[in-house]
């Protein structure tokens, strides 16, 4: 089969297009015949090496063994192991690899009780593709982690991007009035995914305002610390999906500790249980995809030199098999 091989931490270019021995199934697993996968900012950070504790799981010099990236898929099922009961042959299905990544290539082999589901029939592969990582990780945090209530007031910060459009829809669905924080070009978007009011952060300083939240959800890492917790009412929740710096650790448990405000890091892992809920949202209209650009397989390292910029809306895809329905 054809993947995409990173053997070293680099740039773009150490990603390579090869020839390798396609997987076969286990007695628990199936066989996915991928027809389009993504390209996210957790591969960019897994690409780069950067922050550095990457290393300790997957080498520190170099990768351990040979690394295909890619944690979103959608495809068909190929084949299956002989103990195998809830899925079948032919079935279509979107899946979420999480941390041992492998989609960005034609086959992969996952545990049938892996983040797995049935597609949703109202969406396209892409458009299916492009749910697991980001859909997930906002479910995540605004439910589990967030604890979201209907009639909360929460502020999404980077609203326009993978995690973030998911997170907008989220939160109108779970009934919250939404506030999303982007840029000039992306505020038309932000407002066609529901968000109540939408703030441009190259004007406007959110923390300057006098309006407090109930949750401030940070998708990417680069809002204000202190302002941001100052935006928050008593018991307020401040959510950070990129947490990895040691400062910002401290300083969120010390805030934890020392107030009635709380600060939320962490992982957010794929389930199989959650992508059937999110199916559930997409098929009931309250859930779609946003799909920035898409790229075919052969050049992934185009699409990983795109979201490195920084400026994406939504989900860039790649596109794995060309005869299937994307």
């Amino acid at each position: 089969m054809k993947a995409i091989v990173c053997t070293e931490y680099g740039t773009p270019d150490v990603m390579q297009l090869k020839e390798i021995e396609t997987p076969r199934p286990g007695e628990n697993q199936v066989l996915i015949k991928i027809s389009a996968t993504t390209v996210t900012s957790a591969d960019v950070r897994i690409r780069k090496a950067d922050p550095f504790p990457v290393r300790f799981f997957y080498g520190l010099r170099k990768p351990k063994n040979t690394v295909i990236l890619g944690s979103d898929l959608a495809g068909e099922i190929a084949a299956i192991g002989q103990k195998v009961t809830q899925f079948k042959k032919g079935d279509r299905v979107f899946a979420g690899a999480g941390t041992t990544f492998g989609a960005n290539a034609e086959y992969l082999c996952m545990n049938e009780t892996d983040a797995i589901a049935l597609k949703p029939n109202n969406m396209t592969d892409a458009e299916a593709a492009s749910i697991p990582f980001g859909a997930t990780a906002s479910l995540i945090f605004l439910r589990d982690k967030g604890n979201i209530q209907s009639g909360q007031k929460i502020l999404i910060y980077g609203a326009s991007g993978a995690l973030g459009t998911a997170a907008v829809q989220l939160g109108k669905a779970f009934g919250a009035n939404v506030t999303g924080v982007c840029s000039t070009a992306n505020l038309e978007l932000v407002k066609s995914l529901g968000a109540d009011q939408v703030i441009d952060y190259t004007k406007e300083d959110f923390t300057q305002s006098k309006n407090t939240y109930d949750i401030v959800f940070d998708t990417v890492g680069k809002s204000p610390f202190s302002g941001s917790l100052s935006s928050l009412k008593p018991n307020g929740i401040y959510l950070r999906a990129v947490h990895f710096d040691p400062i910002s650790l401290l300083r969120g448990l010390w805030t934890s500790l020392t107030s009635s405000k709380k600060v939320v890091g962490g992982m957010a892992i794929e389930s199989q249980e959650n992508l059937i809920f999110l199916k559930e949202l997409i098929e009931t209209g309250k859930l779609k995809s946003v799909i920035d650009r898409t790229y075919p397989l052969e050049q992934t390292a185009a699409a990983h030199r795109y979201v490195e910029q920084g400026h994406k809306k939504g989900n860039v895809v790649i596109t794995v098999t060309a005869n299937e329905k994307t």
